[in-house]
């Protein structure tokens, strides 16, 4: 009896350590943004229209969550399609040959109350590079209208476009060489 009572217990902390709960982008109330220094005196922003993500994490306060985010490139938007046109050519983004960009995080670092310091590797123009973004778990809550489980989440950093050779033709000068990227919104449990 002893040995059986053990085994269920060990099966329980089993169970509860390693539950895992998946946490999907709700793309109505997810952005995907942008934003770069023009000329050093005005800044350009725009969007990525489609994308996925997904958090999983066993732990309610997300401290050991993992990160993914696919960004559909061709969906890009600055609000000027004539932008848009060039983003996507084969002078930045090169859409057509590079269409999807991915983030995939590696490690999570708690740095404070709700604050993370996530590390992964970003792919895009077909060149992988890890980064670092901050991340602000803003918490969980019920939607009171249909009863889904969401959690807030804002991710934010800088990449250097010259890491991913974006734009090699356009000088600092012109555009900066940092690139502000932003995720904020919803995560709805699975």
């Amino acid at each position: 009896m002893k040995q059986v009572l053990s085994f269920l217990f060990i099966a329980f902390l089993s169970t509860s350590i390693f539950a895992q709960t998946t946490w999907k982008a709700d793309p109505a109330h997810t952005q995907v943004s942008f934003g770069i220094t023009h000329m050093g005196i005005s800044e350009v922003e725009g969007l990525f229209r489609n994308f996925d993500g997904s958090i999983v994490a066993s732990k309610e306060d997300f401290s050991d969550a993992q990160y993914e985010i696919t960004i559909q490139v061709p969906s890009i938007d600055t609000g000027i399609e004539m932008r848009d046109n060039h983003l996507k050519s084969a002078d930045f983004f090169d859409a057509e040959k590079y269409p999807k960009m991915t983030f995939k995080s590696t490690s999570s670092e708690k740095v404070g109350d709700g604050k993370y310091k996530v590390t992964g590797d970003l792919t895009f123009h077909g060149i992988t590079k890890p980064v670092s973004l901050d991340v602000w778990y803003r918490g969980t809550i019920k939607n009171p209208q249909n009863g889904d489980v969401i959690s807030g989440f804002a991710i934010s950093g800088n990449v250097k476009r010259s890491d991913f050779n974006l734009g090699p033709d356009f000088p600092e000068a012109v555009l900066s060489d940092n690139v502000l990227i932003d995720v904020d919104g919803e995560f709805k449990k699975q």
